[in-house]
């Protein structure tokens, strides 16, 4: 009868065994069928709009994040390194120091892959660097927000890379689903477009040759540098006026950077600005690029670009397209050609209003005072 008894227990917990191995094994199944499948969000796209008044620049409206469609095979490594830092990036630039550390992230991570952007397909990576932030409320929303913020920050920062089109960089959130919770792999590409340049050009061999080209040009302004401040920033600001001419009809390619103004000498005023401050940089006197609106002569009011400028401690505003002899106004003399060289706020802000938002509901931006 014990015997009976025994055996009896003994398949009871066998059946139990069974049955607890049955239910691990299919939690364990189902957990490896998560792992092969990954749930991508569609990517989040920066939109720069490009208006065609004739007075307006490019590049200076840049619109929210946008969701648009992509799939899986967008991914050209959905098995990327999670351990990915760009925290030893080292960067001391006046809109970048205005952003929060997962933006700094993101701008670190443009600088730290620079040269490998000039392909126009390479995929930035930035493993799990933003997981704490995608599992709070509403994380996939300000990481878009942080993602346009330092593109945005980027782009006025470094005029150098002109040739870079945040219009086709996508920011792809990818999730992957299992009883332990969500796991994120974050990271930037061009999705399913061609590449993220801008139209004018279509490679690395192209981008290189035309720095190269703006380099020449550059050594040939800087060669007359001197000691003194305010006589190098003046001997830019003539150069600039005295070589480049503005462009009224807004067809011309490069207009908008410091290829069109400095190697075909043709711009529009963000030409002028970023030219300006990209020399500044060069001459490491600290300048900022400055984008609102202007009323000129006419009365008329107008989306437009210029510059701040530092001498001795204090900042100073400049506007080389306007003190341009051939300008939109037509003929100006020569005497009028330092009319927004060096003002001070009072003076500029009787027909220039700076705008401190690049993007509508952006961030907010400060300019020097």
């Amino acid at each position: 009868m014990k015997s009976k008894f025994a055996t009896f227990i003994i398949s009871i917990v066998i059946i139990l065994i069974i049955i607890v191995f049955g239910i691990f094994g299919y939690i364990f199944w189902q957990e490896y069928q998560e792992m092969q499948e990954t749930f991508e969000p569609e990517p989040i796209k920066t939109e720069i709009s490009s208006s065609n008044d004739k007075n307006a620049n490019k590049e200076e409206n840049i619109k929210n994040p946008q969701v648009v469609e992509s799939g899986l095979d967008n991914i050209e490594d959905p098995n990327v390194s999670t351990n990915i830092d760009y925290s030893n990036i080292d960067i001391d630039k006046f809109f970048y120091n205005q952003l929060n550390d997962y933006s700094k992230t993101i701008y670190n991570a443009f600088e730290a892959n620079k040269e490998n952007m000039k392909t126009g397909t390479y995929q930035i990576e930035f493993g799990d660097a933003f997981s704490s932030l995608l599992e709070s409320e509403n994380g996939e929303e300000l990481l878009g927000d942080y993602y346009q913020s330092a593109i945005e920050a980027y782009t006025y920062d470094n005029p150098d890379v002109f040739y870079l089109n945040p219009n086709e960089m996508y920011l792809n959130i990818n999730t992957k689903s299992t009883i332990f919770g969500d796991t994120y792999s974050v990271y930037i590409n061009n999705a399913k477009d061609p590449n993220y340049l801008i139209e004018e050009f279509n490679s690395k061999e192209e981008i290189d040759m035309a720095l190269n080209s703006i380099e020449q040009v550059k050594n040939q302004i800087l060669q007359n540098r001197t000691s003194d401040t305010y006589e190098n920033v003046k001997m830019v600001h003539d150069y600039l006026i005295d070589n480049i001419e503005y462009d009224t009809t807004i067809s011309k390619e490069n207009i908008y950077n410091i290829y069109g103004a400095l190697v075909n000498k043709e711009a529009v005023c963000e030409g002028y600005a970023r030219s300006f401050k990209y020399l500044m940089d060069e001459l490491n006197i600290p300048c900022t690029i400055v984008i609102g609106e202007a009323t000129n002569s006419k009365g008329e009011t107008e989306n437009h670009a210029w510059n701040y400028v530092q001498i001795d401690g204090t900042w100073y505003a400049i506007d080389t397209t306007w003190d341009d002899p051939v300008s939109r106004t037509g003929i100006v003399s020569e005497s009028s050609k330092y009319k927004y060289f060096l003002k001070t706020k009072e003076e500029f802000s009787k027909d220039h209003i700076p705008s401190t938002q690049f993007t509508k509901g952006g961030k907010e931006f400060s300019y020097p005072i």
